[in-house]
């Protein structure tokens, strides 16, 4: 069974809202064993989603729409579907009513009669109830084809779309498919893309490589009958990556590199520190994105200027003019002040060049500074030349190696 996302509004072509819902779906009907074979957006004209709905019928059995089912002039998601599939709309008393209380237990917004265009449902389909919005959704089958319509906004199509449509879905396809994602750092896509060769020839798991900013990962992809025989597929090919690429490796599925020491920080029930220059912070944010980061986060600063290593860190003026703010000394001796200030157990020093322009653009000095087996102080930094390949860059990369010098101190490899 092959599935197709068609995904709806002049928002989403004019690129003023990130078209998110084709990522997400794509996730949740895989798991259903569906293959996505097709993602098309198309914008609010009803002529052009005519012919997207045509066009996804011919090779796909199932259709998802998101979008399109408001109250509003331009919302034509409904009628545009339901007359490509010659059901008429009925206005459905159930939804009415949910609608009329949704106003009446008070809104921000004045109730008006074309709020109940949302109520207005194919004859015949299965109504996906939507408790976070105004907008229900719906399933219905036509010759042959299975159409599901979400609404647009995140936070109402996800969950209705797990919880009411994925269940009236699930088995259909007469097949599982499961994945695992093994996310790395340290070691660059093609690097191992070489190690892994030999198993990415074989056909199931599928096994691809993809890069990131400043990472990597490879996912693996099993197709079988059941949940059980995928992962008969998954594990012997999951624990031989494991065997050639284990150092590199930092997580698994949705993890991260922040999540991965946060992790490692609670198990030893340690903490950590960080002062900023040209990461301007990035470190301690992605820190602290994560619910319970102060349980090992003792806090950190952004040293920005050379006043401000001066003034905040206490290093010397004289310290600074004899190496170069942007230095492995002066980078060393910010992880250990902070270190020392915030009386952690981990101390991040990162200072460079973001750019752009400038003959060391890209240059970034990150240190690591931590205590020893005999209570002495030790400390390891990196030499990044990143070039000028954007801010943005330079500055997720520095961070990340920040991550990964602290998760290897944390698991005893070498830095």
């Amino acid at each position: 069974m092959k599935a197709e996302i068609l995904s709806v509004g002049d928002e989403l072509l004019q690129g003023h809202t990130l078209n998110s819902d084709a990522s997400e779906l794509s996730k949740l009907i895989t798991e259903l064993g569906i293959s996505v074979c097709c993602h098309t957006v198309v914008g609010d004209d009803p002529a052009a989603l005519r012919a997207a709905v045509e066009a996804a019928r011919g090779r796909a059995e199932l259709i998802v729409t998101t979008g399109g089912l408001g109250p509003t002039y331009d919302d034509l998601t409904k009628e545009t579907l339901s007359a490509a599939f010659g059901l008429p709309l009925e206005r459905n008393a159930d939804e009415e009513s949910y609608i009329r209380d949704c106003f009446a237990r008070g809104t921000s917004f004045q109730f008006t009669e074309n709020n109940l265009r949302q109520a207005d449902l194919p004859r015949g389909c299965t109504v996906l109830h939507n408790e976070y919005g105004t907008a229900p959704g719906c399933l219905f089958e036509c010759e042959g084809t299975t159409v599901v319509m979400l609404p647009g906004p995140p936070r109402e199509r996800i969950p209705l779309f797990r919880q009411k449509a994925m269940p009236l879905l699930r088995g259909r396809s007469g097949k599982c498919i499961r994945s695992r994602e093994l996310h790395m750092m340290g070691i660059g896509e093609s690097a191992m893309a070489e190690r892994l060769s030999d198993l990415m020839e074989g056909s199931n798991p599928v096994i691809a490589p993809y890069t990131r900013t400043g990472e990597c990962m490879v996912r693996l992809t099993a197709t079988a009958e059941s949940e059980e025989a995928c992962e008969q597929l998954l594990t012997p090919a999951v624990r031989e990556i494991q065997a050639r690429l284990g150092e590199y490796i930092y997580g698994y599925n949705d993890a991260t590199l922040e999540s991965a020491v946060l992790e490692l920080l609670r198990q030893r029930g340690m903490t950590i520190a960080t002062a900023e220059s040209c990461t301007g912070g990035l470190v301690a944010k992605r820190l602290t994105d994560i619910p319970g980061a102060s349980d090992c986060f003792a806090g950190g600063v952004n040293v920005y200027t050379e006043a401000a290593k001066c003034s905040l860190l206490g290093l010397k003026q004289s310290f600074i003019n004899e190496h170069g703010v942007v230095s492995a000394a002066v980078a060393d001796k910010m992880a250990r002040r902070v270190r020392k200030l915030l009386r952690s157990d981990l101390g991040v020093g990162i200072t460079g060049w973001a750019g752009p322009g400038g003959e060391d653009v890209g240059l970034v000095y990150v240190a690591l500074a931590w205590k020893g087996a005999e209570g002495k102080t030790l400390s390891c930094v990196r030499r990044l030349t990143l070039g000028d390949r954007g801010r943005d860059r330079v500055r997720i990369v520095a961070a990340n190696n920040a991550f990964d010098m602290a998760r290897r101190c944390l698991s005893g490899m070498e830095i």
